[in-house]
């Protein structure tokens, strides 16, 4: 196996014994088969309000979701404005599962943080009571700028491009992100990964949830003062559902569509 930064970075943490077993003793399948087979999207709810102590658990839950490189640039709007919430539901086109939830929460893919959390990484190792490898460090301050440095008006696209194509013959080389467009998607695929822990952990609760996309994203930024490096990754509304909620039967094509074996 050829030596870099990921490899050295395995296992390096000195006195790792105080966590590396952390969740190893958890087993519940069935508790989860069940809950992801309960997770459905629900498009009208009723009146009754979702208890404040739930929801921030629920949040929190999703701040524990696996990210790149755990440097979380994602943010969550739980609407508590009653004006912005009714604006933002309108900017859903004013489908039920906007107006009628207990919560909305907006999910917002934030790529432009990832500076600032690097810095952040860097001092929450010094404060950790076990040794940082140096590889860890290596990774925050050096390769890490260098991967998602892209530059203004992604001046350097062109000179990474050719870069990583030249490297490429010869070696292993993260190839994107190379452009402010790819920081886009690199951050909306942890948002959505927190996404999902949000919806699950409202339905372990006994409430229901609707992921939404259909939505005036201009509309919805400027109602909440979002800047334009703000990604919106969808709008989940939440609630306890109501007769007539769910739409229709769970529909899904068969997996050989779409798992394969190689």
């Amino acid at each position: 196996m050829s030596k870099n930064v990921f490899t050295e970075m395995d296992g390096k943490f000195a006195g790792n014994e105080q966590f590396q077993n952390e969740g190893a003793d958890y087993f519940n399948p069935q508790a989860f088969i069940e809950l992801v087979y309960a997770r459905r999207s629900i498009r009208k709810f009723t009146d009754e309000k979702i208890p404040d102590h739930i929801v921030d658990e629920c949040l929190d839950l999703a701040l524990l979701a696996p990210n790149s490189s755990n440097l979380q640039t994602w943010e969550f709007y739980r609407l508590k404005s009653e004006q912005i919430k009714k604006d933002v539901a309108t900017a859903c086109f004013s489908q039920p599962a906007a107006t009628t939830a207990s919560e909305l929460i907006v999910c917002v893919a934030r790529p432009d943080h990832w500076r600032a959390h690097c810095k952040q990484m860097l001092a929450t190792f010094s404060s950790l009571p076990v040794e940082t490898p140096k590889s860890a460090i290596l990774y925050y301050s050096k390769l890490a700028p260098f991967v998602y440095t892209v530059g203004f008006f992604n001046v350097l696209t062109p000179f990474k491009w050719i870069f990583n194509t030249l490297v490429g013959f010869f070696r292993m080389v993260p190839r994107e992100p190379i452009s402010s467009f790819g920081l886009g998607v690199w951050s909306i695929k942890s948002c959505s990964l927190a996404c999902e822990n949000l919806m699950l952990a409202f339905r372990s609760q006994g409430y229901d949830t609707c992921p939404m996309e259909g939505y005036d994203s201009v509309k919805v930024k400027k109602i909440m003062g979002l800047p334009s490096k703000a990604h919106i990754v969808m709008i989940v509304g939440a609630g306890k559902r109501a007769e007539g909620g769910m739409y229709g039967p769970r529909i899904r094509f068969p997996r050989e569509q779409f798992i394969k074996t190689i």
